[in-house]
């Protein structure tokens, strides 16, 4: 099937179109539907008569944007009209939700009388917190969108103006800093003069690029002193007329230039005139489908000393205006805007160019085919995907908001990047808890297979972050090499075992190996193993806790810990914790990594370690221990081992926590169930720690919640030890070594 096929069958499948409207409270009794409805909805109206502002407080209208379009000229398709721009805008709103969890009524206006669309919209302003104009044909667009913006109080933004103009300026910022040039030097010559280009070389001046240093083609020639006598040009390109020969063309302007910014048409820039460009030019060619010059060609055409981004995802540094109006628009709702305003668009772009020099997480790199994806010349803004433009951008926009006035509300912007991390999914808000108390007094972790990138990568995030002091372990010069190619900057401190004397190290461990059959010679060999060597330092006090297994299967990482380090001095077995966040849930599973077949007292010892890796995220334990029988309606061996370990429990006056069972697991976690049927239950509410009876159980049921259920899991988290000690998933990404890591330091602190 070709591509249109498969738009038409994606777009008509049932329900048509592509968004729906949902409820956000409960519906489902009389009391919640007169609570919804007639009469208890008065008691809101009410309110808000009485302050309008309150409307925030009680509607949606802070978390609604309306996309407003008449068709007129949609990207591609020219003047299609209303009604056939309902896609497009359909498309609008699915990016907004994706991106940054805002709501949208898409609105198409079958009107092309500027003063009526202006009166159109601005009767809407009661529904919406912003609304983004989309597809308005130029030169409309511009008074359009500036009258509105005067005559309303809620954000107003032309995204085909200003979104392109936004995300090519953090890709100027980036690209010149890489070329060795600054901002306020820079010639730049566009080709294409309608909304983006003009409102693209505006906002170039907002950044320090002299007007004057700016010249612009239209389909009828250069933007010249002559033309804008004679009335050829419009308000918006008037600015940017050049005193230059009347019969000029884009060759003559991209000459010497440093930029090259295309909006027009595909095909018009050769090789020769990338050639007679400035050293190190900067091509921003974003024609769609066709750039104005390929990525290929203008590369061919300079060697290696020219930087190239174009609108095409097929090759690098796509502009692609996902990359900001939906974290624009969160940022502004969020501060309850009256404007979106120069101060906020260029935080915008700066934060999308200091991102941009971060290091990349594995789950984009993995989204681009485990791409190299790294600052420089073919990465100067970052991808769509980065979950981290989310509350990078629209912090940076919320308090361009408040320092220029333009905000009706002030935020805690340490508290809002939190909450904007929340959106992303309950497993980012669950690691905050951590993260942040690991912050707060960072320890010392030893990474036994430090010579491994993400390893390395990892320590510098900890390092940057302030969220662990990383000891890497592994030989120096790889490190180094990797810091260097990676361009991290950061050098975490390093134990080289080829470099320094380890016999202190190996002592100890055959002291405490040496009943075990370890000689003192097996002992030397052993301690150069990171797993052996990093066990040794943690036992020994040279390092407070220890990240191993990423590249090791789970026992085999496991082992040197349990000689070396072993259970705690009133525990007699280990467990592995996992934790599973859905949207709204989170739930501890224990044990899926260690015990293979436990009886009543280990099951009661990974309850009480599963609990205490609940209460490090500042989570209340309501334990269940799991079976295929509730509270006695099968009793054989194997259900009498978890009733007996949840009797041992609720009998030791140090458990401090709800717990019961045997029970299904769909009793220990359905309300109902558990209220309705079994009302005798000493759970308080739905379990939240879920005690599996064996390994086998225990790794099914965790793996079918993640796959099937959607959750995201974090751990396994290592408890019971007698000092923290934590043993990764083979190819965990960097994110999960971080956050290992936080719980760790947490572990540690606790122990303090």
């Amino acid at each position: 099937m070709s591509l249109d096929d498969d738009a038409l069958e994606y777009h008509r499948r049932d329900p048509p179109g592509k968004i729906e409207i949902s409820t956000t409270k409960p519906t489902n009794t009389q009391r919640d539907l007169s609570l919804a409805y007639s009469p208890g909805v008065a008691a809101p109206c009410r309110e808000i008569a009485d302050d309008p502002d309150e409307a925030y407080t009680y509607t949606a209208k802070g978390n609604m944007v309306g996309v407003v379009s008449n068709g007129s000229a949609v990207l591609g398709l020219g003047d299609i009209g209303a009604q056939a721009s309902k896609p497009v805008m359909e498309g609008k709103g699915v990016l907004f939700k994706r991106f940054a969890d805002i709501d949208v009524f898409d609105i198409e206006l079958d009107e092309d009388d500027p003063d009526r669309l202006v009166e159109a919209i601005k009767m809407m302003e009661p529904t919406f917190g912003g609304i983004n104009l989309e597809d308005i044909k130029a030169p409309e667009c511009f008074e359009i969108e500036e009258r509105l913006r005067e005559e309303m109080s809620i954000p107003v933004f032309h995204d085909d103006q200003h979104g392109t103009a936004i995300i090519t300026g953090a890709a100027l910022l980036n690209a010149a800093d890489i070329a060795g040039k600054e901002i306020e030097d820079l010639t730049v010559a566009f080709s294409g003069a309608g909304a983006a280009a003009t409102a693209t070389a505006n906002f170039y001046v907002s950044l320090g690029v002299p007007p004057e240093n700016i010249a612009m083609c239209d389909i009828d020639g250069v933007l010249t002193t002559d033309r804008a006598e004679a009335g050829d040009l419009t308000p918006q390109t008037e600015p940017f007329a050049v005193d230059t020969p009347e019969d000029a063309g884009l060759s003559d302007i991209i000459e010497g230039r440093d930029v090259f910014v295309g909006l027009s048409v595909g095909g018009i820039v050769s090789q020769e005139m990338v050639r007679s460009m400035a050293d190190d030019p900067i091509i921003f060619a974003m024609a769609n489908p066709d750039p104005e010059i390929t990525y290929p060609e203008a590369k061919d055409a300079r060697e290696d000393d020219v930087i190239v981004a174009t609108g095409r995802s097929d090759y690098p540094n796509q502009v692609n205006n996902v990359l900001c109006f939906p974290f624009l628009f969160r940022g502004a709702l969020d501060v309850r805007a009256t404007e979106i305003n120069e101060a906020m668009t260029v935080a915008a772009a700066e934060a999308l160019a200091d991102l941009a020099r971060q290091d990349v997480p594995d789950a984009v790199r993995k989204a681009y085919g485990d791409q190299p994806l790294q600052f420089g010349p073919d990465y100067i803004i970052p991808k769509p995907v980065d979950q981290r433009v989310l509350f990078e951008v629209a912090g940076a926009v919320a308090e361009a908001a408040m320092e220029s006035g333009a905000a009706r509300r002030e935020l805690d912007l340490t508290a809002y990047r939190e909450q904007l991390e929340a959106r992303l999914g309950k497993s980012r808000e669950m690691m905050r808890v951590v993260l942040n108390k690991a912050k707060s007094d960072p320890k010392r972790v030893v990474l036994a297979e430090g010579d491994d990138e993400k390893m390395i990568r990892a320590a510098v995030q900890m390092h940057e972050e302030r969220i662990a002091e990383p000891i890497l372990v592994g030989d120096r010069r790889d490190i180094e090499r990797t810091i260097d190619r990676l361009d991290l900057g950061v050098f975490p401190t390093v134990v080289d075992p080829d470099e320094q004397s380890l016999a202190p190290y190996a002592d100890r461990l055959h002291e405490l190996r040496k009943r075990k059959g370890i000689t003192r010679g097996e002992a030397s060999e052993l301690i150069e193993d990171g797993n052996y060597l990093g066990s040794v330092m943690v036992e020994m006090g040279d390092a407070d806790a220890m990240l191993t297994g990423l590249t090791h299967h789970y026992p085999t990482a496991l082992r040197p810990p349990l000689q070396v380090v072993g259970t705690a001095s009133d525990t007699d077995y280990a467990a592995g914790v996992y934790m599973l966040t859905f949207k709204n849930r989170v739930v501890f599973c224990a044990d899926a990594t260690v015990n293979q077949d436990p009886d009543e007292n280990a099951l009661a010892e990974v309850a009480r370690h599963a609990a205490g890796v609940a209460r490090r995220f500042d989570v209340d334990p309501q334990v269940a221990l799991l079976s295929y029988s509730d509270f006695g309606s099968v009793d054989n061996e194997g259900t009498r081992k978890p009733r007996r370990a949840a009797q041992l429990l609720r009998s030791d006056p140090d458990v401090d926590f709800p717990v019961d069972g045997e029970m299904q697991a769909d009793t220990a976690v359905v309300e109902e169930m558990l209220n309705g049927t079994y009302e005798f239950c000493d759970l308080d509410e739905p379990a939240n720690v879920l005690v599996f009876p064996n390994l086998e159980a225990g790794n099914i049921g965790y793996k079918l919640l993640q796959r099937l259920g959607g959750a995201d899991a974090t751990g396994p988290m290592l408890a019971g030890m007698d000092k923290p000690v934590h043993v990764l998933q083979r190819g965990d990404e960097v994110k999960d070594i971080v956050n290992l890591a936080g719980v760790a330091v947490v572990d540690a602190q606790e122990r303090e």
